[in-house]
């Protein structure tokens, strides 16, 4: 091991003037901040040759744990000691504000209100470019340079309607498959979503997994076209939790069309009256019917009309 190496692992010894100009380094706090906050010496560091950081406490509220650093040094051979930069740093157990995170990031679903702007990077991964039967962007697309030429200028009619494609073209056929906007998803936007859909509403989910029968046989599922009709389809059920969103076919709900046929309602019998007739009732035995013997009928009337 070389000598350099030696003493650059050796501690350096503080200059003996800068470690006792703590005075000089609490007068420099003090006009950084306000007498007051500046609290007791805690430390003094050597940075350098002749170059000490003095570290004062911090009562400033809301810096708890901070402390002030002074900096101070003098020059060779030099017996005035000068003042060389003035900081408040945390320290081990400072109190922090969090990592700063770029809005983009700090973005979540239904962040977005009415007059929001979300502006979309031109190298954005779900996206790539569309179909326009040229290298360069349809003059009305909102990337292309004229269009951008047109609105710096403002005296021009910019107009959304594009011209109209000839039929049986390529051009045509990708005005139908919806290909001509400026951009269009790509593969990776395309599984992002599919993945993010059928989080929320997929096989996986404990209302799919207690309902009688998923989508794909439920006779309010909205077919849709494209790669996406494989997978998911609308629900157009309105008791559903999932109305009106983009499903996965494994999904299901207890509200499946077929989940259960409701046995009809039961219809009572209708009542047996006769109106048009009046039955006897007898006050006493008959003596003819033979439901009582003679001899106990009464021998009397009582007075009963």
């Amino acid at each position: 091991m070389s000598a350099a190496t030696t003493r650059s692992r050796t501690p350096r010894t503080p200059d003996r003037l800068c470690v006792e100009a703590v005075e000089l380094a609490r007068a420099a706090a003090e006009e950084a901040a306000f007498p007051g906050v500046v609290g007791a010496h805690v430390s003094a560091v050597a940075e350098g040759d002749r170059v000490v950081t003095h570290f004062f406490e911090s009562k400033e509220p809301g810096y708890r744990g901070w402390r002030w650093a002074v900096t101070v040094t003098r020059a060779s051979r030099a017996k005035n000691v000068t003042l060389d930069e003035t900081v408040l740093l945390p320290g081990d157990d400072a109190l922090l504000a969090p990592e700063w995170v770029p809005w983009s990031e700090r973005l979540r679903p239904g962040d977005m209100g009415p007059g929001d702007l979300l502006p979309t990077e031109s190298d954005d991964l779900r996206l790539e470019p569309g179909w326009s039967g040229e290298d360069a962007p349809p003059p009305n697309s909102v990337v292309s340079t004229e269009m951008a030429e047109l609105v710096e200028a403002e005296d021009a009619d910019v107009t959304d309607r594009a011209v109209v494609p000839v039929r049986g073209s390529i051009t045509s056929v990708a005005e139908e498959l919806g290909m001509r906007r400026a951009r269009v998803l790509s593969r990776y936007g395309l599984h992002t979503a599919a993945d993010r859909w059928d989080d929320s509403f997929g096989a996986k989910t404990p209302m799919a997994q207690a309902a009688p029968a998923s989508c794909v046989s439920c006779g309010f599922l909205v077919a849709i076209g494209g790669s996406l009709g494989q997978a998911f389809g609308v629900c157009a059920n309105e008791f559903s939790p999932a109305d009106g969103r983009l499903v996965s076919l494994s999904y299901g709900c207890g509200g499946h069309s077929e989940a259960a046929v409701m046995p009809a309602p039961l219809r009572p019998a209708p009542p047996v009256l006769d109106s048009m007739a009046s039955d006897e009732f007898l006050l006493r035995p008959a003596p003819d019917t033979g439901s009582v013997p003679v001899s106990d009928l009464p021998a009397a009337d009582l007075g009963h009309s």
